[in-house]
């Protein structure tokens, strides 16, 4: 080997052992790109922030359509800002078609409800409305104040899935919330789950589901399955229990 080639790899591997030797800087990790978006929050707990898409804000129900028939007119009652379930019109689902989200929504159970285990002030929230099986992926609405039933499917659980870790519910009469970050299943072209939903959320500002990986849909009866979907509505049930009829209020989403 030549002298000049063996003292220009001499020199190469000097300049790599002194560039190792260098001390890290802090400039190594930062990261000035892409900056995120400017997204101004609500200035009272609850409310909706700047980039949010509402869904209900007690002005109208032009957000949403009968699940059963999207063309009907038959919707929720509405009066004084708030809808009410009318358990004749069956559930209603949003017009929009939704992936990835962060959501808040209201309810209240009536103070005068009655009916005990599933009968008492039942309702769901669909994350994904779904035309087939269980109807999609539901958290459950149900008053749990004082009201026993089995724990995955009282309010805060992903029915027949995931118990709450708490029962966070407040008295019937009282205006009730949950903040939930969903992220939907993906799919492969052959119909394989390539991720599961996963979901986090907070019951009147009280962690009850954290990074819960969903099993599938949300059967009363049966296991759950994941069938091959993608975009999908959010469904309010209107459950079939003979007890009073609860209302909702103050819905808006985050695009994720």
């Amino acid at each position: 080997m030549k002298r000049s080639i063996i003292i220009a790899m001499m020199l190469a591997a000097t300049v790599l052992a002194a560039q190792a030797q260098q001390p890290a800087k802090p400039e190594d990790t930062e990261v000035w790109a892409p900056v995120p978006a400017k997204v101004s929050p609500a200035k009272l707990p609850g409310a909706a922030p700047s980039d949010a898409l509402i869904l209900f804000d007690g002005k109208d129900m032009d957000q949403w359509v009968n699940s059963g028939d999207a063309a009907s007119t038959k919707k929720w009652k509405f009066a004084a800002g708030i809808m009410t379930v009318d358990k004749s019109v069956g559930d209603i689902q949003t017009k929009e078609q939704f992936m990835d989200f962060q959501l808040h929504i209201e309810y209240r159970i009536p103070e005068n409800i009655s009916g005990s285990g599933q009968g008492r002030g039942n309702s769901g929230i669909f994350l994904a409305a779904l035309p087939w099986g269980a109807g999609g992926y539901e958290l459950q609405v149900l008053d749990n104040y004082t009201n026993k039933t089995y724990v995955n499917g009282q309010a805060g659980s992903f029915y027949k899935q995931s118990p709450p870790l708490v029962n966070a519910c407040l008295k019937p009469g009282e205006w009730q919330g949950y903040d939930v970050a969903w992220t939907a299943p993906r799919f492969n072209e052959d119909g394989s789950v390539k991720s599961p939903a996963v979901a986090t959320v907070f019951h009147n500002g009280i962690l009850v589901q954290n990074g819960t990986i969903l099993k599938g849909d949300t059967p009363y009866i049966g296991q759950p399955e994941y069938r091959k979907h993608g975009a999908s509505p959010i469904k309010l049930q209107s459950h079939g229990d003979k007890s009073e009829p609860i209302s909702y209020r103050n819905i808006w989403l985050r695009k994720l």
